[in-house]
């Protein structure tokens, strides 16, 4: 097998982010091409269309021209980003202007690396050769099942298992040196062959290959249509932790296909929203009293207060960082950055709150 067994995320050499908060420029920026999907996977709060009706996601693709905003408010950073992040909740590939945006974000040196996480389902050889030679720099690649009735029973994908692989494969064949394949499958409801065929299957048309545990991430979402949380390990197999803070918030922010700026990556019902792209800067929400206030909450170790932090399940399996212990030297940080946001604000926050 030619991929490495890693999982899609690095877990080796991070920063420490207790030395770089607070941060003038972020790391990651999640941008959401589509919010929609054309799969139903059981894990995944967007493939439930009634969900999206009753919370009004609005279910579209980000256009063009306000893509442009955004990379274009990133300009006026002190510096590229690490990542820009082109996915969130839907199917990137939905909209058809993807290879065009990584190609502008990529004249404009906005990022280190531009990647996105694909099911694979709208890959063919020509779309394959676009997005390559606009420049992504990694693909993530989720699959759903090892065969065709898995991927019906579990993500309602009605498509050829083998033109999917075929796909991949092209991708692989076409992008060596160029662009990073990551190849994950949760294992929690494959069998033990499954598993093999599944090495068997992608080990040899990507450069990391993993599989993963069910994590119950989502926010305020139930995970009860048929996938249950793996309550033994994490999503990386690593051990299950309390933590009090979201060290997400400090260095990432996602901005929704409509433009709408969640403070959180997993806000998928779009309960954190603290600015709009379409009339805001990027910068004034970054730097801003509302962000500011939201993030001392948690230094304050009050995200018990914020409903939908609250039942967050991120910080308990996925998490690979943690700045629980460093949480009043950070707050000593926060408040010499911004000394004019003093703490009357964070009072009426948790006020608002209780």
């Amino acid at each position: 097998m030619k991929a490495q067994i890693k999982p899609r995320i690095e877990l080796e050499n991070r920063t420490k982010l207790e030395e770089v908060i607070p941060l003038r420029v972020p790391f990651t920026v999640f941008v959401d091409p589509a919010d929609s999907c054309n799969f139903t996977c059981k894990f995944c709060p967007t493939g439930d269309r009634e969900l999206m009706k009753e919370v009004g996601r609005p279910l579209k693709q980000m256009s063009l021209d306000l893509f442009k905003k955004i990379v274009d408010d990133l300009k006026e950073l002190d510096h590229p980003i690490k990542v820009l992040r082109m996915y969130k909740d839907g199917e990137p590939l939905l909209n058809p202007h993807f290879a065009e945006m990584v190609r502008y974000a990529k004249s404009q040196n906005v990022a280190y690396q531009i990647d996105t996480t694909t099911n694979a389902s709208l890959m063919n050889p020509k779309r394959n050769l676009e997005i390559i030679e606009a420049g992504l720099d990694r693909i993530n690649i989720s699959i759903e099942g090892v065969n065709k009735e898995q991927y019906l029973d579990f993500a309602g994908y009605k498509g050829s298992y083998d033109k999917l692989r075929d796909n991949i494969q092209h991708f692989y064949d076409n992008s060596r040196g160029k662009c990073e394949m990551a190849i994950k499958i949760c294992g929690d409801t494959i069998s033990e062959d499954d598993k093999k065929k599944f090495f068997t299957d992608f080990g040899d048309m990507c450069d990391r290959i993993f599989i993963e545990h069910i994590a119950p991430c989502w926010p305020e979402f139930d995970m009860s249509r048929g996938v249950s949380p793996n309550q033994t390990t994490g999503i990386y197999g690593q051990k299950l932790q309390r933590t009090e803070v979201c060290p997400y918030i400090f260095y990432s922010l996602a901005i929704n296909s409509d433009g709408k700026v969640s403070a959180c990556f997993l806000d998928w019902s779009r309960s954190l929203i603290f600015g709009d792209m379409n009339q805001d800067k990027f910068t004034d929400i970054w730097f801003g009293k509302q962000l500011y206030d939201f993030r001392m909450m948690h230094l304050n170790k009050l995200r018990h207060k914020d409903s939908t932090c609250r039942s967050c399940g991120q910080l308990t399996h996925c998490l690979p960082d943690s700045i629980d212990d460093y949480a009043d030297g950070l707050i000593a940080k926060m408040e010499e950055l911004h000394p004019h946001y003093a703490e009357p604000q964070m009072v009426n926050l948790v006020e608002s709150l209780v």
